[in-house]
């Protein structure tokens, strides 16, 4: 009799044993599968890269923070909808003073720069750009609504010009200069400041130079205005470290999607958006 139930006994425990031996094989297979699952689209999906993206907050409808304190303008969006279209790349915004924006991408602080900056000879000594202008412009003097005098750069001469530092403008002023022994007298804006209506129909400044669609933006009341002829025209691009395999193939990628959203409309769209008028079909060859 305690044979038998000795027996049963262990028939029992025999059972119990390996009915937690397959509840284990079960839910380390449902472990399994899971895991499986979820590594599969992380094993086929593209490796993301962070890029550090470097604009400025001081220009309006351009890279600006709006009332809700969100950085905002055509750069800014544009480039949201670039990241959209090219899945292996994460864009972070890094801002900082337009004066800096160059620095920081020699000193790998920041991979490109998106500040409507134009391509000129002085810069291509140092820097890359993508091939796809994204914005075309053309850079004429302005000065006081009631000001006939100055037409050209001669004009100029004696007088108080208001630039960037580091922008394409102050470039034509500086080597304007270096031809006429420094005769106009440049006023290098601080990065942050946004005055230049102010500087200039208060008459602390005699002009300024700026692109075509940039004079409604800062003077939205019409106390300025552009005169004589097209000083420069030229290319909007990014602008990306030279000689740089990394940013070669990021410039690339850039270009394929700005050739996207120009055939789909976006491009023209948030130009006419933020500018005004869509300012991306021209382009300098």
């Amino acid at each position: 009799m305690k044979k038998s139930i000795s027996l049963v006994i262990a028939s029992l425990l025999t059972l119990a044993i390996a009915g937690c031996g397959n509840n284990s094989n079960s839910a380390s297979s449902s472990k399994n599968g899971n895991a499986a699952e979820a590594a599969t689209p992380a094993n086929a999906s593209t490796k993301v890269t962070k890029i550090i993206v470097g604009t400025g907050t001081a220009f309006p409808k351009v890279c600006f923070i709006d009332e809700n304190g969100k950085l905002t303008g055509f750069d800014v969006e544009l480039l949201k909808e670039i990241d959209k279209q090219l899945p292996e790349y994460e864009f972070e915004f890094q801002t900082m003073d337009f004066s800096n924006l160059l620095l920081s991408l020699e000193t790998k602080k920041i991979d490109l720069v998106a500040h409507v900056m134009e391509k000129n000879p002085e810069r291509e000594l140092k820097y890359s750009f993508n091939k796809e202008a994204y914005a075309h412009w053309r850079n004429r003097i302005v000065v006081a609504k009631d000001n006939d005098s100055i037409q050209s750069l001669d004009d100029l001469k004696g007088k108080k010009v208001l630039v960037g530092a580091t922008s394409a403008q102050a470039q034509i002023l500086e080597n304007y200069n270096k031809e006429n022994d420094n005769a106009i007298n440049i006023v290098y804006q601080n990065g942050a400041a946004n005055d230049t209506v102010a500087q200039i129909s208060s008459g602390r400044v005699d002009a300024t130079l700026a692109a075509d669609f940039v004079l409604p933006i800062i003077d939205p009341q019409s106390q300025l205005k552009a005169t004589g002829d097209e000083l420069s025209s030229a290319d909007i691009l990014y602008v990306f470290r030279k000689d740089d395999a990394d940013s070669q193939k990021l410039s690339d990628a850039i270009d394929g999607a700005i050739k996207e959203l120009k055939t789909d409309g976006t491009l023209g769209k948030l130009s006419t958006e933020w500018l005004g008028a869509d300012v991306t079909a021209d382009s300098v060859k």
